[in-house]
C-alpha cells in the first residue's frame, strides 16, 4: 500500500427497488478541502495513464464498469517512494480511493463495459495553468505491465 493512499470500502443498501450507496461524506475527512467534482466515461480496452498533481489530491469513485487502477509513488520523501499499487475498483468492488499529491495514477478499463468515473479534487481545474503532469502509460521507469496476467 502506498503511503497516504486511503481506500474506503463502500456499503450497498439494496432492496427490491434498487440500491443506495454513500460515496463521500464530510465526516469521512478524506479530502483536506473540496475543489471540484468531475465525471468521465472511458471505453473498453482504453488505458488512461499516467499523470500526477503537484497541488491537488484526487478522490476516485468508479460508478459503473470495472477498472484496474494503478498508482505509483513519485514522492522522494515517502516511505513508499517508487512503489506501485494496483487496485480493482468498480461496480463489483465499490470503493473510494484517495490519491495524494505526487502519486502518479491511471487506469485500464476491464471487460466489455465502459468505466464511468467520478473524481473529486481538492482544487478546481485551471485551464490556463493545469495542475497535471503527464507520464506515458508505458514509462520505462514505472515499468508497469498493463496486460492481463492469466493464471
Amino acid at each position: 500500500m502506498i503511503e497516504g493512499v486511503v481506500i474506503k470500502k463502500l456499503i450497498r443498501h439494496c432492496d427490491d427497488r434498487g440500491c443506495f450507496m454513500e460515496v463521500l461524506r464530510d465526516d469521512d475527512k478524506l479530502l483536506k478541502k473540496f475543489g471540484q467534482t468531475s465525471y468521465t466515461v472511458t471505453y473498453p480496452g482504453v488505458i488512461k495513464a499516467f499523470h500526477y498533481h503537484k497541488k491537488q489530491d484526487d478522490l476516485w469513485f468508479v460508478a459503473s464498469g470495472m477498472a484496474q487502477v494503478v498508482l505509483h509513488d513519485l514522492r522522494k520523501d515517502s516511505k513508499t517512494y517508487k512503489e506501485t499499487q494496483v487496485i480493482y475498483a468498480g461496480e463489483d468492488n465499490p470503493l473510494t480511493i484517495v490519491i495524494p499529491v505526487g502519486v502518479a495514477h491511471g487506469y485500464r478499463v476491464l471487460g466489455d463495459k465502459p468505466v464511468c468515473l467520478f473524481y473529486h479534487t481538492t482544487e478546481s481545474y485551471k485551464a490556463d495553468s493545469p495542475d497535471e503532469e503527464r507520464i506515458p502509460f508505458d514509462d520505462k521507469e514505472i515499468g508497469f505491465d498493463w496486460t492481463t496476467q492469466n493464471r
